[in-house]
């Protein structure tokens, strides 16, 4: 049996406890189920049982363009039973199928650069119109459960999420958090948000443009410039204008 799923784990240090705790990470990369979960007991099982090998928070990685229905609906549910914290994040696709199980997620964080779509749900049909009838019934059940996930997770209503369906919506890191199916952007460790620019005014001010010009009257008349007592604060740029063009009348 070929798996769409790596688990991995590290060390990281609990920065409110100062205790080593152990990090699970699962990722979801590919096709989800490249072969059909319908009718396997094995593979629920088995993925089933090393999620719940471990206890504690866990990370879901997800870049995949989606796949078989009935295993991302199992895994959303598994997830969601789950009972430490689980955080997705979509590093590069979170399609169709795959999308439903972002929606699992206590937290959902998208790369900047990354992706989510959601669609109708497709299958393949032989036989008479009374059979094409049935399959056409089962993707309207299938589509209303669908909902039911991006319902629980975003801010739009059933009819908005079911146009949005039907008309194949991609949605970048932005629209994805506009619309509640994300609720934050990936940011960079080690970079701090909170640095404080310098004041363009301060920079630009009066002030500074005052004291480089009279570094530079100084500098080329070789002559001091005492300002009087009372505009040794506050000397305005005129008044050093005033000055040089005294100066130039006088050589």
């Amino acid at each position: 049996m070929k798996k769409f799923w790596k688990w991995q784990s590290k060390k990281t240090v609990n920065k409110a406890t100062n205790e080593e705790v152990e990090e699970r990470i699962l990722f979801l990369n590919g096709t989800i189920a490249a072969e059909s979960w319908f009718d396997d007991d094995v593979t629920p099982r088995l993925f089933k049982d090393e999620l719940l090998e471990g206890t504690g928070d866990i990370t879901v990685w997800i870049n995949s363009p989606g796949g078989d229905c009935i295993a991302a609906a199992q895994i959303y549910n598994m997830l969601m039973e789950y009972k430490g914290n689980v955080t997705v994040k979509i590093d590069g696709l979170a399609a169709s199928a795959a999308s439903v199980i972002a929606m699992a997620g206590t937290k959902v964080l998208m790369s900047p650069v990354s992706m989510l779509m959601i669609h109708n749900p497709s299958t393949f049909a032989g036989g008479d119109k009374g059979e094409f009838k049935k399959v056409i019934e089962m993707l309207n059940e299938v589509k209303e459960s669908i909902i039911n996930a991006y319902e629980r997770k975003s801010n739009l209503g059933r009819t908005q999420l079911a146009h949005l369906m039907d008309e194949e919506s991609w949605m970048n890191a932005n629209k994805a958090v506009e619309l509640g199916f994300a609720d934050g952007i990936l940011e960079r460790k080690g970079v701090e948000n909170n640095i404080e620019m310098p004041v363009v005014a301060e920079i630009y001010s009066k002030a500074y443009v005052t004291n480089c010009l009279k570094k530079k009257i100084v500098k080329l008349c070789n002559i001091p410039l005492v300002p009087k007592p009372e505009e040794s604060i506050g000397t305005s740029v005129d008044r050093y204008l005033e000055e040089l063009n005294r100066i130039k009348n006088h050589i």
